[in-house]
């Protein structure tokens, strides 16, 4: 059957994460409902990474299986159907094989941070306006590289076989007015880029140090770790599959 990859962008304010749940408002479930709108059929889809209640998008990734004809202008339609907070960027046809979830290399997320007062930050940046050691923060993220277990950053009660992460990139920055904080990794555990977030800023506060950094991280004990941060500083920005992997996929029903 015939597979298909819809590349997405969303506002994750109003949803209850990425993923379908009974009972809650889904960005799968929108998308979902409105190819039943456009194709007059349902389908099902498989998502690439899935963002907790209140996270944003800048790419995530779907994929389905359709056999019938998808319609000439499936970007455009869908984009009429869908609600404002969610934007369908392309449709590529796929190799039957692939799969969005398991063949993407990495996945890129950023926090942002605002120190100063701002209503426009407000719904998409975290405003903390306390003092903080930029350094050892930034000596914080570059330990987690040396690392591959992050039980201790992961939310209790999450379905996985594995807590086994590989961090290839983990930076605190500048991005306008907001300090961001930038991390890379093949896969990403429940809460995980908060609770780092949250931990590397009680470093930054002085309320823990590198030392106990590292115990937080070597304790596997989700305890000892912080998740206080809101999800609405978060987005996902990016899902690789490397170079060659969307080379023969042409965009398609714009």
């Amino acid at each position: 059957m015939p597979r298909y990859y819809l590349e997405l962008s969303y506002k994750g304010t109003q949803y209850s994460g990425f993923q379908v749940q009974e009972n809650a408002h889904t960005v799968q479930a929108e998308v979902e409902k409105a190819i039943a709108v456009l194709q007059r059929e349902p389908v099902q889809l498989t998502g690439s990474s899935r963002t907790d209640a209140g996270v944003h998008a800048l790419q995530n990734y779907f994929h389905f299986d359709y056999e019938g004809v998808i319609h000439p202008q499936f970007v455009y339609k869908m984009n009429a159907i869908l609600p404002g907070d969610i934007v369908l960027e392309s449709l590529k046809p796929m190799p039957d094989a692939a799969h969005s979830r398991f063949d993407a290399k990495s996945r890129l997320y950023r926090y942002y941070i605002y120190r100063h007062k701002d209503p426009f930050l407000a719904d998409r940046a975290y405003y903390f306006p306390y003092r903080l050691d930029e350094a050892q923060m930034q000596t914080a993220a570059g330990i987690l590289k040396e690392y591959r277990d992050f039980t201790s950053f992961s939310k209790r009660n999450t379905q996985v076989k594995t807590f086994q992460c590989e961090i290839m990139e983990s930076a605190w920055g500048w991005e306008g007015d907001c300090m961001v904080y930038t991390v890379r990794a093949n896969r990403f555990l429940r809460g995980m880029v908060r609770a780092l977030t949250a931990t590397m800023l009680r470093v930054g506060r002085g309320k823990m140090s590198i030392e106990d950094f590292r115990s937080v991280i070597e304790a596997k004990d989700c305890t000892r770790a912080s998740f206080a941060v809101p999800p609405h500083g978060l987005f996902l920005r990016e899902v690789d599959f490397g170079p060659e992997y969307f080379g023969g996929a042409k965009k398609m029903g714009g």
